[in-house]
């Protein structure tokens, strides 16, 4: 394994080469960051219609971050073990070789580069209809905008990245938290009914329709937790990955659920059970009921702190990406350098620009949902390495060990496979496309090696 040179806080980087000046701090606030968006206002009106009562509402929530930390103990493992930046390329590339690598590696970059774009183009939306409100072209200025701010920041350098993606992550951390406290103080004078009463009009017939019920309000669920992983991005850069990983992933988790099982909470005290399962932004109807026409205000902010933190958590680790992909010949090699700042600039700049076109076009959903199938296909190749790497590689320092194994791992692989088969069942058509993407990966991975 390359080792990576040791450099004190205070000096900048020599070209080529990367910062190791980040902590568990950090860490934490990536994993913060990129996890909590908007979806945590928006998605407990889907989770509500399909489970109906208070209690399988608030269980599905806290088996989300279950699920994520069964996630994060095989990820930790891998990422202690080949502390390098990258992200899940490098796993997959010391697990199966240059073209598992190149797949998995493209895929992920590729994946990162759609959801700036997406999350861009709703901060626009919100950003544009308070700041630029009736401009035919306010969302695109406000979208573009955002993006080469970030990327600006970040071409910097690493330090001002990470200061960044703190305070947004603190800010953000601390706004819901002040939602919840707001809900549970007034929002018992402004309900009809408390939110916590089962509506029977909600409740599945029979053992078959609640079990798809759940399954389909947990898909939900995982997509508001998607994100907790980002610090294995960084962990070239972290002073102590062996220890800074693990605590910042299983960190940020334990606190990404008790504020989206807060959230609910305060959710249903203000909102009866209907009104929730019928909302298509349960946050804004929650403060519609307390602050009335102010309501519209308090959600954009809300809505604008989320979103800036996840934006500068997609402009930090995409680049590393390609970073370690050009390190290893898997594209060209202007793609590795690093300026005295910390940053793979031309890495970040090719992101961006890419970023910044989708953003700017603005329609790409069928492109989200081959990302999201993708995603799932990812998650199963990498316990897959973490077995592999157990079988022929047995004594390789490991710092991290995984919890329970071979069981954690195992029943994380049943459930992605199990979320595979779900999403190839339920979106056919974005499936098929990635299998056919998956298809012709070959022969552009033999043009890219040459």
């Amino acid at each position: 394994m390359e080792a990576v040179e040791q450099i004190p806080v205070s000096s900048p980087a020599p070209s080529g080469k990367l910062l190791r000046v980040l902590g568990v701090g950090f860490g934490l606030a990536i994993a913060i960051g990129a996890t909590i968006g908007v979806g945590i206002l928006r998605n407990p009106g889907a989770v509500a219609a399909q489970l109906g009562s208070y209690w399988p509402i608030m269980i599905a929530w806290v088996l989300g971050g279950v699920y994520s930390v069964l996630g994060a103990n095989y990820l930790a493992e891998l990422a202690s073990m080949t502390p390098k930046a990258g992200g899940f390329y490098v796993h997959a590339h010391r697990a199966f070789g240059n073209y598992g690598g190149f797949v998995v590696g493209w895929r992920d970059w590729a994946n990162n580069t759609l959801a700036g774009a997406y999350i861009a183009v709703v901060f626009g939306e919100y950003a544009g209809g308070l700041f630029l409100p009736g401009q035919p072209y306010g969302r695109v200025v406000c979208s573009v905008a955002v993006l080469a701010l970030i990327a600006g920041i970040n071409f910097v350098g690493v330090r001002s990245g990470s200061g960044v993606q703190k305070v947004t992550s603190l800010l953000k951390a601390l706004a819901l938290l002040a939602f919840v406290v707001v809900c549970f103080v007034y929002g018992s004078a402004t309900s009809a009914a408390a939110g916590a009463v089962a509506d029977p009009a909600f409740r599945p017939n029979g053992l078959g329709a609640s079990v798809i019920a759940f399954v389909l309000a947990f898909q939900v669920i995982l997509g508001t937790y998607d994100g907790y992983y980002n610090p294995i991005y960084f962990a070239e850069e972290d002073t102590d990955p062996a220890r800074n990983i693990a605590r910042s992933m299983f960190g940020g988790i334990v606190l990404v659920t008790l504020i989206y099982v807060l959230v609910n909470a305060a959710l249903l005290y203000v909102l009866p059970m209907s009104k929730l399962a019928a909302s298509q932004f349960a946050g804004g109807d929650a403060m519609a009921l307390i602050f009335g026409e102010r309501a519209g205000q308090i959600v954009t902010v809300l809505a604008l702190l989320s979103l800036i933190g996840i934006i500068n958590a997609v402009m930090m680790s995409t680049p590393r990406i390609m970073f370690a992909l050009s390190r290893d010949g898997l594209f060209t090699a202007k793609a590795e350098e690093v300026n005295k700042g910390g940053t793979p600039a031309v890495a970040l700049a090719i992101t961006a620009i890419c970023t910044i076109a989708l953003a700017s076009v603005g329609s790409f959903e069928l492109l989200l949902a081959i990302g999201q199938f993708f995603l799932v296909v990812i998650m199963i190749l990498l316990v897959v390495a973490l077995f592999t790497l157990r079988r022929r590689e047995p004594d390789a320092p490991r710092p991290f060990r995984t919890w329970g194994y071979p069981f954690a791992p195992l029943l994380m692989l049943i459930i992605a496979v199990l979320l595979f088969v779900g999403y190839a069942i339920s979106n056919p058509f974005p499936s098929a496309l990635a299998a056919g993407a998956l298809l012709l990966s070959y022969p552009i991975y033999r043009l890219m090696k040459s």
